[in-house]
């Protein structure tokens, strides 16, 4: 079973970073994509950028120059460097991992908040 725990969510004014944390553990086999979500209040899910096993990246248009994601050494590791954070970007970030076997998990997700 793997699990997947982010961190480094918080409150933060206008224009600050975040820097949010996504650790798989448990049987952890070949990964496929490592992805962040995100989900404001009252709105539908939507990816914010993702990963490949070859460290291909792509990040959602709203964030593209903001957003950077990146993964650890250890592969099961990926981060989401959110920089010049603006009030729309609050939402409930939440990871996703996908194996090359299909099996795909989530993580609780971890708020962020951006208000003054």
């Amino acid at each position: 079973q793997v699990q997947l725990v982010e961190s480094g969510g918080g409150l933060v004014q206008p224009g600050g970073s975040l820097r949010l944390s996504c650790a798989a553990s448990g049987e952890v086999f070949a990964i496929y994509v490592m992805a962040w979500y995100r989900q404001a209040p009252g709105k539908q899910r939507e990816m914010v950028a993702r990963i490949t096993s070859h460290g291909t990246t792509n990040v959602e248009e709203s964030v593209k120059g903001r957003f950077t994601v990146s993964r650890g050494n250890a592969q099961n590791t990926v981060y989401l460097q959110m920089n010049s954070l603006k009030p729309e970007d609050t939402a409930v970030y939440s990871c996703r991992q996908v194996e090359c076997s299909g099996l795909e998990y989530w993580g609780l997700g971890t708020q962020v908040t951006v208000s003054s």
